[in-house]
């Protein structure tokens, strides 16, 4: 294993150049063949998982959901605050932010993100969740594709851009975990599900995120300073790649479902009507019936 990690540390270096020396002994980030391994097993899980539930009653998860959910909304809001507090102590500068020049805020912003790459391996549970409920209609190709990449996608960040201008998109992200757990979490008590109303708009709250992130990052590119072009230009290509999925979920998930709503009211309400035309034509036979009787 050790002159494996040595071959693969070495392409890197020769490929991405050298690394940042503050995150060296750092917990997993030594080495890439944790975070490949951990990925890995994500994919087999993610791939056995539903055909071992298969013939297996849904597990109700209810009391660790709520735990797991306020956990990571903890998380989240810690992660939140600890940015937007090493941002302004940093004095970073919104439209290109290099490395090392935050001084000790640079830091503090690189022990955050180190949370925030670390978060992306305990997020996988939200797939192993949906295994466990049998709620697979929720593992789509979206769900996998932005979990089984954002957490290789942070080894290298925190490696070779830890700090500097790589803070914008994981503050916006805190952010909108911070709602999208606490919706989360309060959806796994029963008694709560009537009061929830804004899961719509944390979909749109994640598009806006990566618009927002497209342009500041775009800043970079426009007004550059000492931070990698290189990793500008794959940001801004990941971004739209989540715009097109999240865009296309969110067409699936809302446009159709109200698309679909209006056409059986629409249904609902013929039938309705020719229920009650129906019933009154029964009733007037009834009555003819009767004067037929009479008579």
């Amino acid at each position: 294993m050790e002159v494996l990690d040595k071959t693969i540390n070495s392409y890197f270096d020769v490929w991405l150049g050298p690394r940042d020396p503050r995150v060296k002994g750092w917990l997993l980030l030594e080495n890439y063949t944790p975070t490949f391994i951990f990925s890995s097993l994500y994919l087999l899980i993610v791939w056995l998982g539903p055909k071992y539930m298969r013939n297996k009653q849904p597990f109700s998860c209810r009391g660790i959901l709520v735990v797991y959910n306020l956990g990571l909304t903890l998380l989240s809001l810690y992660m939140f605050y600890e940015l937007v507090t090493g941002v302004l102590e940093g004095g970073y500068n919104f439209f290109c932010q290099d490395t090392h020049s935050g001084g000790e805020a640079d830091m503090k912003i690189i022990r955050v993100l180190w949370w925030y790459y670390f978060s992306k391996l305990i997020e996988f549970m939200d797939t192993f969740f949906f295994i466990l409920r049998k709620n697979n209609h929720q593992i789509t190709v979206l769900h996998v594709y932005h979990h089984a990449t954002m957490l290789n996608i942070w080894w290298f960040v925190m490696n070779w851009v830890p700090c500097g201008h790589s803070y914008f998109g994981a503050t916006l992200n805190s952010f909108i975990h911070v709602l999208m757990y606490s919706y989360y979490g309060l959806s796994a008590v029963p008694a709560m599900r009537p009061y929830l109303w804004w899961k719509k708009y944390i979909t749109q709250g994640q598009l806006v995120q990566f618009v927002l992130t497209i342009f500041q990052t775009s800043c970079g590119v426009v007004w550059p300073c000492a931070f990698p072009q290189g990793w500008l230009y794959f940001q801004i290509s990941y971004m739209i790649s989540l715009i097109i999925l999240f865009t296309n979920f969110y067409i699936q998930t809302y446009n159709k479902k109200a698309s679909s709503r209006r056409k059986e009211y629409q249904n609902g309400s013929t039938a309705t009507a020719n229920g009650y035309t129906n019933s009154f034509s029964s009733l007037e036979n009834n009555v003819k019936q009767r004067k037929q009787r009479k008579d």
